[in-house]
This record gives structure tokens, sequence and C-alpha cells, in this order.
């Protein structure tokens, strides 16, 4: 149940758009962009040096031709020069200076002579604002702006001499009156941010009075800048969310279907994945899907085998006690007979053969998966590891004592295959047994190592050759099953289980190998085992 309401849980937020981490992560790499994009868009727009001193220098060259105008028409005397205030305000209303560009008349004193907005009997007329609180986006842009400035003041280079520096009028008229250029930013009577340039006017090299301009479309061109920025930045902002949302629904939620799919599984709710849309798409969410989709159907089939051979087990280990439940009962009976309880005897003790044969085949099978996991592959020499697995045979003496020989028909080529040593040497040893149980007494079985292709694939080639009675045609496939056992007449009792050739087959098609059986035309059987070669 509590494995249910988790999965639950978090179906919920299956369709929830910040439901899930990979989203999240989406999103958040795609906003970091875009706030690195908003704040340096800010940044430039308030980091205006460059243009504040380009405007100084093109302030600096008018005022310094109009300080000349002005100095040839309104000054006069020698060897005191002076200005004539009448002359000096008559040459500045003849400059007709624009709207944005303020130009005023100083004497040494500092007393105002003349005023452009004045003699041009310009009337400024605006509208006041309503009072009223700022909105919560300005106060933040706002603070986002000083704070990207101030952040960013200290790593900014400095200008030099060509920087305009922020004083007050007092402090560029005491700079301009000694006979220099002065420039300087600040914010007029009027609230508006201001480029002031003040230059001497001067009667051959005495200081008779101070131009000073002013411009004040500072403001303006930052507007325009920043009102210009904010389509580029409302379509960038657009766009990140579209394709953060498009990465959602295409990424982060297959994956979390998946998960949920998993986990459905895992809990028993579904045997299967289904998960059609997600397997069909030729991505690597799409493979992804169909790689789980085909683990969960082998993890099934592997579990529908197991209870299939938990069943064959049982039944196969039911018919031994069974037989020897059935002679102990009888052995009561005869307890006067001698000669039948010798046969008694030795039924037993073939059922207790054939239920140790079964139970050692059966304890091999079961750990045979776990052991070809677990055993890493190596490059084996494949004559020699025959060749070392057929030594193994010489002196031992069994029931029909057929002796084996091998032939290395390779002929010392150093054929290779990536394999495990152990489970290979099971492979052999099942067969080499198998073949000598068929073979007549004191008959031959023959292991023979070749070099084989397979299409572009060089094989090596191992067969394993018995004089015996041969496979019925019909069961050349069939012997491959567990648990199977068809022997002749007069066959050994209890030397099979049933499981060798099953668990042949299993090795083998671990190693991407193959194995099939036939008949041999002079008679026997022969068994073919091919595994890649490196």
């Amino acid at each position: 149940m509590a494995k249910t309401g988790e999965i639950r849980n978090r179906e919920r937020g299956r369709f929830s758009l910040l439901g899930s981490r990979i989203a999240r992560l989406i999103f958040a790499s795609n906003l970091a962009g875009l706030i690195i994009l908003i704040i340096g868009a800010m940044v430039l727009n308030e980091m205006r040096a460059s243009f504040v001193v380009s405007k100084k220098q093109d302030l600096v060259g008018q005022a310094q031709l109009l300080s000349n105008l002005i100095s040839e028409d309104a000054t006069y005397g020698f060897p005191e020069p002076a200005i004539d205030e009448t002359l000096a305000r008559a040459a500045l209303a003849s400059l007709s200076l624009p709207e944005t560009l303020r130009g005023k008349i100083y004497g040494v004193e500092a007393d105002l002579l003349g005023d452009s907005y004045f003699l041009s009997d310009r009337v400024i007329v605006s509208n006041l604002p309503p009072l009223r609180e700022p909105g919560k986006i300005s106060v933040w842009s706002k603070g986002l702006s000083e704070w990207a400035i101030g952040a960013l003041s200290a790593v900014t280079p400095a200008r030099g001499s060509d920087a305009v520096r922020t004083q007050t009028f007092e402090e560029e008229f005491a700079e301009a009156i000694l006979g220099n250029d002065a420039a300087s930013q600040r914010f007029n009577d009027r609230g508006q941010r201001i480029i002031s340039v003040s230059v001497p006017i001067q009667r051959v090299s005495a200081v008779v009075g101070i131009l000073t301009l002013e411009s004040n479309d500072i403001d303006a061109i930052i507007r325009a800048e920043r009102a210009a920025l904010v389509p580029f930045i409302a379509v960038a902002v657009l766009v990140a969310l579209v394709t953060s949302a498009l990465l959602t629904i295409g990424i982060a939620n297959p994956l979390k279907r998946l998960s949920l799919a998993a986990d459905e599984v895992r809990s028993g709710s579904s045997s299967t994945l289904n998960l059609p849309r997600i397997t069909k798409r030729h991505d690597e969410i799409g493979r992804l899907a169909q790689s789980v989709e085909a683990m969960t159907a082998a993890l099934f089939e592997r579990i529908t085998a197991n209870e299939s051979f938990a069943a064959d087990v049982a039944h196969e280990l039911k018919n031994p006690l069974t037989s020897i439940r059935s002679a102990v009962e009888t052995a009561e009976l005869v307890q006067d007979d001698p000669v039948a309880r010798e046969k008694l005897r030795k039924v037993i003790a073939q059922d207790v053969m054939r239920l140790d044969r079964l139970i050692t085949d059966i304890s091999n099978a079961s750990r045979l998966e776990a052991e070809i996991t677990r055993i890493p592959a190596e490059s084996l020499d494949i004559a020699r590891f025959v060749r070392d697995v057929t030594a193994t045979y010489e002196g031992l003496s069994h029931q029909r004592e057929a002796a084996i020989r091998f032939t290395d028909a390779t002929m010392n080529s150093g054929l290779k295959v990536q394999g495990r040593e152990g489970p290979l040497g099971q492979v052999l040893r099942n067969l080499i047994d198998n073949a000598r149980s068929f073979s007549p007494e004191k008959d031959t079985v023959t292991v023979t190592v070749e070099q084989g292709r397979i299409g572009p694939q060089t094989t090596a080639r191992i067969l394993i050759e018995d004089n015996g009675p041969g496979i019925p045609d019909d069961k050349l496939e069939k012997i491959f099953d567990r648990f199977y056992t068809d022997r002749p007449e007069g066959a050994a009792f209890g030397n099979n289980s049933g499981l060798g050739l099953s668990i042949v087959a299993q090795i083998i098609a671990t190693h991407q190998g193959s194995v099939v059986a036939e008949n041999r035309p002079e008679g026997g059987a022969r068994f073919i085992v091919e595994l890649p070669a490196t």
C-alpha cells in the first residue's frame, strides 16, 4: 500500500510543468541566460561613459567655436579687455541653438549675462505627473540596475582624463575661469540629467567671460535605447519559456511516465510497460524506453522460465521419490524373499543415484546464471583449452570405458575466443559425458577443434562425435529442453537428469554462440559448438 500511495503521489505531479527536477533544471538554465541578458542590457544602458565622453567632446568643440565667435563680436578694450553684455546677448541669440542645447554667458564674477532659453523667448511647458507610489516592477528594476552598476563598478576600468566627472556648476566655473575647458555631468533644476561644458571667452589672453553649453538629451536617448530593447527582451523571455515548456513536454514528462511505468511493474500493478508513444520515438528517450521494455519482457520471461523450472523440478523429484516409497512399502511385504528384497534394494539404489544426479544438476543449473554474470570473460586459446579439458578424462574408468581422442584441426594457429573457463569447461564435460554414455563399450569419442566461418565472422568450431545409436530426427532440437531424456534400451539408469544439454545450450547462448546436434552418416551423433573468434 505504501508503494501504491507513493506511485499515486508521483502520478499527481505527472503533468505539473515544474513537478520534476529535469523540468526545473531546463527552466533554470534557460532563464539564467535571459537574466544575464537583461542585466547586461540594463548595465549597458546605464554604463554610458563612452557616450557621455563623445557627447562631451562634441560639446567642447561647439563651445570653443561659439566662444571664438562671441570673443570677436562682443569683446573690446586693450590693455584692459572686457565683454559687452548687450553684444554678447545678441551674439548668443543669433546662434539659434536647438531645444536640447542651452547656452549661457557668465561674467568673470559668475554673474549671468545671457541665457539662450530666455533670449529666444522659449517657453517650457510640461504637465506635472500625478503623485503616486512607484510600482513594484519599477522599484525592482531600479534596484536591479543600481545593484548591477555597483557590482560592476569595481571591475570597470577607469577612463582616465576623458571621463566626465560629476561636479557642481561652481566647481566647473572655477576651473573654466582659470582658462581651462571644464566639463561635468549633473542634474539641473528641473531634475534632468545634463552634460555641461564651460569654456573661457578670451580677449587676447585675458578671460573676460565664460560660455556654458548644457545638453539635456541624455535621458531621452537612454529611454529610447531601453524602449528599443524591451521588445527583444520580451521576445527572448517568450522564446525561453516556450522552449522550456517544449523541452519539459518532450523530455521531462516522458521520463516521468517511464519512471512511473517502471514503478508500476516493480510494485506488481502491471506486468509490462505500455508506452507505445514513447517507444516509437526516434531519439535517446525512445531507445531508453525500448531498452527498458525489452528488459522488463526479458525479466518476466525469466521469471516464467524459473516458475516452469520449479514445476519441472518438483515433477522430476517426485518420480524417484514415489518409486522409493513404493519399493520400501513392497519390501515390508517380501521380507522372506531374499531375491525380491535384492531387486527392491537395487531399485532404491538406482533411484537414490537418480536423485543425487538430479539435485547436482539442478544446483548447477540454478548457479549457472549468477556465475556467468559474475565471472568476467577472457581471451582463451580454444585448442589449448579443449585439449586441457579432454586430458582430464585420461585414466578414468567408467562403466562403458569410452576413450577420448582429441584432434586439433587448427594446426596450432592460436585461434582465440572470448569466454569464461568455468562455464565453457562445463559445456565440454556435459557433451563428452553425454557422448560416452551413449557410446559402445571400449569405443572412442572424438573431440575436434577447427576453424569455421559464418558470413564474415570467423568461428571456433568444436565437434564431439560418438558411435552410439544416434538421435531420432524429430528429437534433434528437443534434446536441449530441460529434463528431456530419451535413452535407448539397456542404457544406464540414473546417470542422466535431462539438464545437461539444456545447460550447454544456455551457456553457449550467453557466449553469443550456437550448438546443434546431428546424426553422422556412418552412424552415431555429432554435436557442433560454434563460438565467435576474436
